[in-house]
């Protein structure tokens, strides 16, 4: 998948990414966890692709066995080492090694990778040969590096090393322009006819998505799994996107100031809060998802108040009865 979106932001990165494609220039990619970095880094390859991509899950290297993960080991080099095993920046040599979450690499591994990029060559375990190497790093993370280096849990030599050339992915909320372009990928790749109605699509636009691009993914999968189709509604978002919106300033959320008694008289507050949920179910025709998402309550609060209140009001609006066990 290409990094997705119209955005200047991103229209730009994608820019850099096919200039930088040609080079070897180590490359560090920054950004919240979802926002793509992985996408951006096989971008960057595929504008110039040249021996194997490896993906380097660099949580992943701890414990015993993290220098035989990364440099292989020879046959008999510890105990359980049946036969030799190339490791992962051999698998690498002549193309690019991403090293995703750099951030995570424990110490000890960041002296020896340090060496690799300086010297360019390493020793498997058990091994006295060197193997020579000749790679382009591009390394990922959601960690501010530098303030990393300053709390000393990550060597400044090193972050000098990987920072060469730095790109920052912006989060999903602040590029909400990209989220219909998102949207309409994830709903494509499925190679089935789905349609998200106009209401759903504005409270996905509403929505700041702190998971990014991974977890609009995951509410478009979601939706799709427990609806037969072929229209999307509000009411198939996940609850917590539902919850999460952002109601327009205009919206039912600010009908409390509007639903005044005849003359200015104050009402009491319970009585204030009781219209407002009397016009939004009259608004959406009784649909109390739509309603509590209106109001900017979570439906178990709206049941709540529901059945706190329980008798239809007067004067045709929508009936408040508490929803049937």
């Amino acid at each position: 998948m290409p990094l997705l979106g119209r955005s200047q932001r991103i229209v730009q990165i994608r820019s850099q990414l096919a200039k930088l494609g040609e080079s070897r220039t180590p490359v560090l990619i920054q950004g919240e966890s979802g926002t793509g970095k992985e996408v951006a880094a096989r971008e960057l390859f595929d504008n110039a692709p040249r021996g194997h991509f490896v993906p380097i899950d660099c949580g992943s290297l701890v414990g015993p066995l993290m220098e035989s993960e990364l440099f292989g080991h020879t046959k008999g080099a510890f105990t359980g080492a049946g036969e030799a095993k190339r490791g992962l920046l051999e698998l690498a040599n002549g193309g690019t090694a991403f090293f995703d979450e750099i951030g995570d690499l424990p110490l000890e591994m960041q002296v020896k990778l340090l060496r690799v990029l300086q010297e360019r060559e390493f020793r498997p375990v058990g091994s006295l040969q060197r193997i020579r190497v000749d790679i382009r790093i591009v390394a990922a993370t959601h960690r501010d590096l530098q303030r990393e280096v300053a709390a000393g849990r990550f060597r400044e030599d090193l972050f000098h090393r990987l920072n060469v050339v730095r790109l920052t992915l912006p989060p999903l909320r602040e590029r909400k322009e990209d989220i219909p372009v998102l949207v309409d990928h994830f709903l494509a790749a499925t190679g089935r006819r789905y349609v998200i109605a106009a209401e759903a699509m504005e409270g996905i636009q509403r929505y700041d998505w702190p998971g990014n691009v991974r977890e609009v993914k995951n509410c478009i999968d979601r939706m799709m799994a427990f609806n037969s189709g072929p229209v999307l509604h509000f009411n198939d978002l996940p609850s917590n996107v539902m919850n999460g919106c952002h109601p327009e300033e205009n919206g039912i959320r600010a009908m409390a100031v509007a639903v005044g008694s005849p003359g200015g008289a104050v009402l009491p507050l319970q009585e204030v809060e009781r219209r407002a949920i009397e016009q939004a179910l009259a608004y959406t025709r009784g649909d109390r998802s739509m309603a509590a998402h209106l109001l900017g309550i979570g439906r178990t609060t709206l049941y709540r108040k529901l059945k706190e209140y329980g008798h239809p009001p007067a004067h045709g609006a929508a009936a408040i009865d508490p929803p049937a066990a």
